[in-house]
């Protein structure tokens, strides 16, 4: 099975980027976006001058347990800069969501709770929020990190999207919200029940 195999059959089809979207990105986009493969692993980033974003972060099964992913995980802390992903929220129903959680938590990622963020899937027309998880090497706040979800978003997730997907994903004022925007946002949502 070839990475993108990986990552297609694990993550969830509303996640996933088209692998021509990866491999341009990879190709065009090198000085940025990476692959670390190996037997057991997947891990697809981004590296920017500031932080670091984890695109896909894929422990095969027989490798879980093992301390692999806390190695991958280190191997970019190395790196000493924000670390920011986007996670599931916790879904009953599919014990990984939780302890994907977990296994953040437990290396050392906070939750950022004054950002919200909801993407709507190219590939299934649905909603899909998502939470934001970072590690700082130094005490960071969130509205830094926001600013950089916002640059990630702009030239990773939507890169040639109209040429890739055939439409445009939405712009990240739309996708991205910060304290009193989203505080605005919930609001409404209730009104609206």
């Amino acid at each position: 099975m070839d990475w993108f195999e990986k990552l297609n059959d694990y993550f969830p089809v509303h996640e996933m980027k088209s692998k021509e979207h990866m491999e341009m990105l990879l190709k065009e986009r090198g000085d940025v976006y990476y692959k670390d493969e190996g037997e057991h692993h997947v891990v697809m980033y981004a590296e920017f001058p500031e932080f670091i974003f984890i695109d896909y972060l894929y422990v095969a099964g027989t490798a879980r347990g093992q301390g692999l992913g806390h190695q991958l995980i280190e191997k970019l802390k190395k790196h000493n800069k924000p670390i920011i992903l986007e996670v599931e929220p916790v879904d009953y129903n599919d014990t990984d969501t939780e302890k994907r959680l977990h296994f953040y938590k437990r290396e050392g990622f906070t939750h950022a709770t004054s950002i919200g963020y909801n993407r709507r899937s190219l590939a299934t027309n649905e909603d899909s929020p998502l939470e934001i998880l970072y590690w700082s090497p130094t005490d960071q706040g969130e509205e830094s990190i926001y600013e950089q979800m916002r640059h990630m978003y702009e030239h990773i997730h939507t890169y040639k999207d109209e040429v890739i997907y055939g439409k445009r994903y939405q712009t990240a004022d739309e996708v991205l919200k910060y304290g009193d925007d989203l505080n605005k946002d919930n609001i409404l949502d209730e009104l609206k029940k």
